[in-house]
């Protein structure tokens, strides 16, 4: 049975799907995980947003990036303290509604991108994270405490094999698209190969086939960050009153300036000093905006995540390499059994998941002869790109979407 987890909100702006609240469904068989474990219990939560087709076949996927949430559209009925709304200048865009928001809120919609009048879209929080579904902070059946570090180490696959099994619960057998950015992306793409016939269609935005060696070299330092801070302990820091904050907003001042793009900081804050003066010659306090601003992040997330779904959500990103796990090194033969049509989007100022990235996905695909729309959009925002750039993402999608039959 599905819930019906939606109320009309008529006050919100127009495209709302209105108030929403997050589910959640314990999985009744264990999963199957690459490293060689099975994980049970599982428990997944998640929100859906529009209306099932009798046929069943009118169901998008949605999938979140490293630090999202299964809120993905609406206004949680609960507004958690801190959002889950990543990108640049996400405070000045959503205002006092921003708390609420779901993080991909201005594509998920009636008349949106992924338009709720005519598809049913589900969110899901991916394994391993902090927001609903089983990770590490979940308690160890066979201990009775948190798993902490004792979690098994996951994979994006991992991942997407937990959703093949929580959408069965549903009783979804096949997707009409798979959705997402950045690490949502990547779960588009092992659906496409782990399942080919449960899905007709890949939505992959500012993603890739593997992330590059530059890429891996920041989560890794970023990792470092949070693991060499004493309060990590091991990662069994739940219930000891101290919890790894320095290390875990190293990490995300590391991470989120990887999202960002040179222009778009320098065309922020340039070199303004923080106090409007002159410096103050101080070690400890910011004197820039930048810093100012960086040190509001690291803040900020250290309230609403987990360091070790951190730990372990990067690292899953970084193991993520479609031609070696699929391939024997080839992207093309990774790529061959994939049926669904893919819209691959890029922008031009993203170097952390750069186009070239892109363009070796929609070069691939069509050299085996698989249908693949591929576009760059220049814009100036650096990864961050695929949460600002809506307006601009829109039509590309929905008239993708329009040739998807359903």
């Amino acid at each position: 049975m599905i819930p019906d987890m939606v109320t009309p909100a008529p006050k919100l702006a127009e495209g709302s799907v209105g108030t929403v609240d997050t589910q959640f469904l314990s999985l009744p068989n264990p999963v199957q995980l690459d490293c060689g474990q099975a994980l049970h219990p599982v428990r997944v939560a998640y929100e859906t947003y529009g209306t099932l087709a009798a046929a069943r076949d009118n169901v998008i996927l949605v999938c979140h990036a490293l630090s999202g949430d299964a809120h993905a559209a609406g206004v949680a009925r609960t507004p958690p303290e801190e959002s889950t709304r990543d990108g640049f200048g996400a405070a000045d865009r959503d205002r006092a509604s921003r708390k609420g928001l779901g993080w991909w809120d201005g594509m998920i919609g009636p008349g949106k991108a992924f338009d709720t009048d005519r598809f049913y879209v589900v969110s899901t929080n991916l394994l391993g994270g902090c927001r609903g579904t089983t990770g590490p902070s979940s308690l160890n059946p066979a201990t009775g405490t948190p798993y902490g570090s004792d979690f098994p180490v996951i994979t994006v696959a991992d991942m997407v094999r937990t959703q093949r099994a929580f959408l069965d619960e549903l009783g979804i057998e096949r997707l009409a698209a798979v959705a997402g950015g950045s690490l949502g992306g990547m779960q588009g793409f092992e659906w496409g190969i782990l399942y080919p016939g449960q899905v007709d269609a890949i939505v992959a935005i500012a993603s890739t086939h593997a992330l590059q060696p530059q890429g891996v070299a920041w989560n890794a330092i970023a990792r470092s960050a949070i693991m060499s801070d004493l309060a990590w302990q091991g990662g069994h820091y739940y219930g000891t009153g101290a919890k790894p904050d320095a290390g875990m907003g190293i990490a995300r001042m590391v991470g989120h300036m990887t999202y960002l793009s040179a222009q778009s900081v320098g065309d922020k804050f340039a070199r303004r000093l923080q106090g409007g003066g002159d410096i103050r010659y101080t070690l400890a306090e910011p004197e820039f905006e930048i810093e100012s601003y960086l040190r509001h992040q690291a803040d900020s997330f250290v309230r609403r995540f987990d360091a070790n779904t951190y730990l372990y959500t990067s690292r899953a990103l970084t193991y993520f390499d479609l031609a070696r796990q699929y391939g024997r090194g080839s992207l093309t033969e990774a790529l061959r059994g994939v049926s669904a049509r893919t819209l691959l989007i890029a922008f031009s100022s993203d170097w952390l998941y750069p186009p070239a990235g892109s363009q070796a996905l929609a070069d691939a695909l069509g050299a085996l002869g698989k249908a693949v729309e591929y576009h760059v959009i220049d814009a100036p925002y650096g990864h961050d790109c695929f949460l600002l750039e809506e307006a601009r993402q829109t039509p590309m999608i929905q008239q993708f979407l329009a040739r998807q039959p359903t």
